[in-house]
């Protein structure tokens, strides 16, 4: 893959004068059809070290508009990003639809320079990697482009560019100890990063690996890279003829896992007066040691209008710490969340070590309610399956301890709460005229739910069915769950 970066390409110094005004004018004039259009643009500036990857970035800055253009030099992570899944720190820099985001380093840095140091192994590093194109798959579904830009010099090469900055008092910062240490494992850091290429250069997504050893040649061969895949989805994007978002009214079976609970379990006041402490007790204990552990607590609550979310969420609160929860309800997306891909409004939310955070709805919207009312397109919903899954699966695997409940109530209770809100003025606000609309499609939510438990109750982030006619029984099962899944973490 490397071979054909090392051939000594060059352009003269009249050829580039020559093109670089066309190049320039052609990339403004992109940029600002981009400024309209309903994508976003993610640029990955990587590449090894002495290639010029900083003078890259600085070129883009200058040829372009820089108002629609954000840089992201992707360090060291900060404890902040540490003490979330590695990819959070990349989530939180998403561009929003009309800009460009170009990453100085990225998702690919930490598993190739793992894997050089030996921190990870040859199927670890794959799993990492496959993990990346899944992700870039979903960018390129969620409407972002993404352009990686690989600028590559050969040894030789790499070691005359190093000593010649190292030459010249005005650039000799450029080099650091670092930079010659990577220098001294350059074949190794040739394999691994060859691979992680070669697995993840896909058809929607490419890498573009790009000879650097002439600042003209890259220069051009860059923007012209830019420029040629911006033009090609600025004009996809005339052509496409998307399908557009229609309700989907899916049937429940005549034999389901929800209409199989056993609605009727109960618990007596007394009972519940015995028990809550108890269970607040230890709920209160173990969330003291999630910071001790490094570890995190997120609690996801579905489940139909008035199943009692809000009072259940309040009991297992009343047990934490004020200062070390956070309760995120979940809307319709705002025009900010709207503009990137659908998971970045939850990414974003993610806690820190120590911290709890209660999503009262979740990322489950998309299959429920995008998916019912029509919100989404069927393909989008479709594949939100899977992606929510992945999603699940980088929290439990950095160590974060996540617990989904489905609150299931009989349409007889939910309507029998329905009109105790109307008739209580300081519950009336709860009740609205959506919720009502819903009950009308209860069947569709009942099927759609169903699938989405079907799908995504996986080992790694089951769902907890909560019987919850009776909210003494169900407030109780809940604490219950939440306590014994911080003793398996904590304990």
């Amino acid at each position: 893959m490397f071979e054909s970066a090392e051939i000594g390409s060059r352009i003269e110094k009249a050829e580039y004068k020559r093109e670089e005004p066309k190049i320039r004018t052609a990339l403004l004039a992109a940029q600002r059809r981009l400024g309209a259009a309903p994508f976003s643009v993610v640029v990955l500036v990587g590449g090894v070290e002495g290639a010029g990857k900083a003078e890259t970035v600085n070129l883009l800055l200058a040829w372009m508009d820089p108002r629609g253009i954000r840089v992201h030099p992707m360090w060291e992570p900060t404890d902040e990003e540490r003490e979330r899944p590695p990819m959070w720190r990349f989530w939180r820099h998403l561009p929003p639809q009309r800009k460009m985001g170009v990453f100085f380093g990225s998702w690919y840095s930490m598993p190739v320079l793992d894997r050089v140091f030996g921190r990870i192994d040859d199927g670890e590093l794959d799993q990492a990697l496959d993990r990346i194109v899944e992700f870039e798959r979903m960018l390129d579904q969620e409407g972002t482009l993404v352009v990686k830009l690989w600028l590559h010099l050969g040894r030789k090469a790499q070691k005359k560019r190093l000593r010649k900055l190292e030459k010249d008092p005005a650039q000799r910062w450029r080099v650091t100890k670092l930079d010659w240490k990577f220098f001294r494992k350059y074949e190794k850091f040739r394999r691994v990063s060859e691979h992680a290429l070669r697995r993840t250069s896909t058809g929607a997504t490419p890498w573009h690996v790009i000879e650097a050893s002439d600042e003209r040649y890259r220069n051009l061969t860059v923007t012209r890279t830019l420029l040629a895949a911006l033009e090609e989805r600025l004009a996809a994007t005339t052509r496409r003829t998307a399908s557009e978002p229609a309700p989907d009214r899916p049937r429940p079976k005549a034999i389901n896992i929800i209409d199989q609970l056993d609605l009727d379990q109960a618990l007596s006041d007394k009972e519940y007066d015995r028990k809550l402490p108890k269970w607040q007790a230890r709920i209160s204990l173990l969330s003291r040691r999630l910071y001790e552990e490094k570890k995190s607590l997120i609690l996801v609550f579905e489940g139909p209008d008035a199943a009692g979310k809000g009072g259940a969420i309040r009991r297992v609160l009343s047990a934490v710490d004020a200062r070390n929860y956070e309760v995120i309800p979940v809307a319709a997306p705002t025009d900010e969340e709207h503009a990137r891909p659908y998971l970045w409004r939850f990414w974003r939310h993610l806690p820190r070590q120590g911290r709890v955070t209660v999503f009262d709805r979740s990322w489950y919207g998309r299959v429920l309610v995008e998916r019912i009312e029509g919100f989404c397109r069927r393909e989008d919903w479709q594949r939100a399956y899977a992606e929510i899954t992945a999603f699940e699966e980088q929290m439990t695997d950095f160590g974060i301890v996540l617990v989904k409940f489905w609150l299931a109530v009989s349409p007889e209770v939910q309507l029998q709460r329905f009109k105790e809100r109307e008739k209580t003025p300081y519950k009336q606000y709860k009740l609205t005229e959506e919720d009502w609309r819903n009950r009308d499609k209860w069947d569709a939510y009942l099927a759609a739910a169903c699938e989405m438990i079907e799908r995504t109750s996986v080992e790694h982030a089951p769902w907890v069915l909560v019987e919850a006619d009776d909210k003494n029984y169900a407030r109780i099962k809940v604490m219950k769950t939440v306590a014994k899944a911080l003793t398996r973490a904590v304990d």
